[in-house]
């Protein structure tokens, strides 16, 4: 078969893209980020907002491991690599960035340091499926912050808010954003959850949607 037979049979195919439950959980992320958009800019229900970032972080934990235990293609394996990470561009760089405009957040500088927080995101991102195409089986340490660990930092640093001073608290939260946009560039290794890491993230995220969704 030539190159040619395999585009139009590609365009023989009435939907485009994958659909087996290696890749369901990636999709569930993405929507639950556009619903935390939605949250945030609809009258600024920010609990809403930053619950759905704490569930479309859960989804990205463990999407990997999920699809990992499906038997895939090559080619499903490279689709599930890229749909990642353009769900992580979604999940946790657009929907954040959203999240601190519907804070109040919208100073000059601090629209810059946004843009900062998003190019430094999309770099790592690149970065890593570089590297991912190189590596030869699971790695023990990412290098630099990856885009993910937004949703953890991101929610708990918000729960200051009612303990510090309203400026106080400000000039905390983009300390924060810079801080995670420094990490994710520079060169630091950073260790791969696995193991028991994934049931105690589990658990913390429980615990942080109960707190957002039953007790702010």
């Amino acid at each position: 078969m030539t190159l040619s037979d395999g585009v139009d049979e590609r365009c023989d195919e009435m939907i485009l893209g994958m659909w087996n439950k290696s890749v369901i959980l990636t999709y569930v992320g993405m929507a639950f980020a556009v619903l935390g958009m939605c949250a945030a800019i609809s009258g600024g229900k920010l609990n809403y907002a930053y619950a759905c970032l704490i569930v479309a972080g859960v989804c990205d934990l463990f999407d990997g491991a999920v699809a990992r235990r499906v038997k895939r293609t090559e080619e499903e394996k490279q689709f599930g690599i890229q749909l990642d990470s353009l769900v992580d561009v979604v999940s946790f760089i657009a929907l954040p960035i959203t999240i601190f405009c519907a804070m109040g957040f919208i100073k000059d500088y601090q629209i810059g340091l946004y843009v900062l927080f998003a190019v430094s995101g999309i770099a790592r991102l690149g970065y890593f499926n570089v590297v991912t195409a190189d590596e030869n089986g699971p790695v023990k340490y990412y290098t630099g912050l990856p885009v993910t660990y937004s949703a953890l930092i991101f929610s708990v640093g918000y729960l200051l808010e009612y303990r510090l001073p309203a400026h106080v608290f400000e000039i905390f939260f983009m300390v924060l954003v810079a801080g995670v946009a420094a990490l994710g560039v520079l060169k630091v290794p950073i260790v791969k959850p696995r193991g028991i890491a994934y049931a105690f993230f589990g658990v913390l995220a429980i615990g942080m949607l109960v707190l957002y969704l039953a007790i702010l």
